[in-house]
């Protein structure tokens, strides 16, 4: 199927549907690769979607679109601040993500994550402890924002005071993902260019205080070149802490009040809950299929020609996979638009497959289950002050931009 230029993007990307895209991607699925003329080719169901996220011919790196349908690229040299991993292919990323994997957890230090869990929970319990007095918040501002920020600024040894700095960066680069047709690509280009020169800046001071004085923190492991091979480059390290720093927390923030959002929509579940705290564990992978805080790889391009569904994408279109769509596919999950934490053979794309896949996954999993958990546990009947709530603009990293509760009081911290 081929639609009018720009017109299954601008439904896509349409504001208008932040607060419930799904409707729109059910009517995607109907064609499975749908072709935008002269834009994007858009493939929105599960199996093609898997299938494109294992294929070697598909790449990651926008240097590899034909610059004939490519936006305008933000050169490295500009910035001091080069393309992450992430917009790499093997075997370039496959070498900086062992790497970067090295100082996070298994197989190099395999107990990282599991020593976090009491700091994590202390954490959470000093958050909610601040609710104290009140009998509403906003649960971005008070608790799903400053978590995931507290936590990756100590993994990496960011000071706490800095915080303020690149959150605005964070915010800066995360718009600069969202291909919303009607923004103003040249603001936001010289946006995004300023926030990455000024975090290239900020982090190559960091870089060298490690250098200089290491401490017990991912920053420093990277810096001393601590892995299975040689370390990484100034400009590598570059990439790797700000990739660390802006997606450390921009994805669990949504995917934190996704889940406590979607919880007061399903009462029950809440109240389950509530009552056996080891069912967070499948609740936390289903709001990772049912409302995703990633909904789409915007950025992706084919090596070589390839035939999917039958429809052939040339090589160097732009590819979007629509991660949220496949994870509402009725061909791969029955009843796919209930909430369903009890959920068998949940093999969702949250955090995408294949070699790509997130590699933060396993920290935002234990963040997620924790918040929820406690969230849960000691907020006494918790209420929606407003449904829906107001949304970010982006579509690409979506969640609440507020979401204001009520609640009638707080039961006691027990991770004192």
């Amino acid at each position: 199927m081929t639609q009018t230029q720009g017109s299954l993007v601008r439904q896509i990307t349409d504001y208008a549907h932040r607060a419930d895209p799904y409707p729109i991607y059910a009517e995607l699925r109907k064609t499975p690769v749908a072709h935008d003329e002269g834009g994007p080719y858009i493939v929105s169901t599960y199996w093609e979607i898997h299938g494109l996220l294992h294929d070697p011919r598909l790449s990651s790196d926008a240097r590899n679109l034909d610059p004939r349908t490519a936006p305008e690229l933000i050169e490295a040299d500009e910035t001091g601040l080069p393309p992450s991993f992430l917009k790499l292919d093997p075997p370039e990323h496959d070498r900086l993500r062992r790497l970067a994997m090295a100082p996070f957890g298994p197989p190099h230090t395999p107990r990282r994550l599991h020593t976090m869990r009491g700091e994590l929970t202390r954490i959470v319990g000093e958050l909610i402890d601040g609710f104290e007095g009140r009998d509403r918040i906003d649960l971005v501002d008070h608790f799903s924002y400053p978590f995931p920020v507290t936590v990756i600024c100590r993994l990496l040894g960011v000071d706490r005071e800095d915080e303020a700095r690149f959150h605005s960066w964070a915010g800066a680069l995360a718009t600069g993902l969202d291909p919303d047709p009607e923004a103003d690509a040249a603001e936001r280009q010289r946006t995004t260019r300023q926030a990455r020169t000024e975090l290239a800046g900020y982090l190559s001071e960091l870089i060298e205080k490690r250098r200089r004085s290491p401490g017990d923190d991912m920053l420093s492991a990277l810096v001393g070149g601590q892995g299975p091979e040689e370390g990484m480059s100034r400009t590598e390290l570059l990439s790797t802490a700000a990739l660390l720093l802006v997606a450390g927390h921009e994805t669990t923030v949504n995917l934190i009040t996704n889940g406590m959002l979607t919880l007061l929509r399903n009462p029950d579940v809440l109240s389950r809950l509530r009552a056996d705290p080891h069912l967070v564990v499948p609740l936390v992978e289903e709001l990772l299929r049912f409302d995703p805080p990633v909904q789409m790889l915007p950025q992706r391009t084919p090596l070589s020609e390839i035939d999917i569904a039958g429809v052939t994408i040339p090589e160097g279109a732009p590819v979007w996979l629509l991660l949220a769509s496949g994870n509402r596919d009725p061909q791969r999950f029955p009843d796919p638009d209930r909430f369903d934490p009890q959920r068998r053979d949940n093999q969702h794309l949250g955090f995408g497959s294949g070699v790509h896949s997130c590699f933060g996954a396993p920290l935002a999993r234990l963040e997620a289950q924790i918040a929820l958990t406690e969230l849960a546990r000691r907020l006494d009947r918790p209420r929606l002050l407003e449904d829906p709530p107001t949304y970010r603009r982006n579509a690409v990293l979506r969640g609440p931009r507020q979401l204001p509760l009520a609640f009638e009081g707080l039961r006691p911290n027990g991770s004192r």
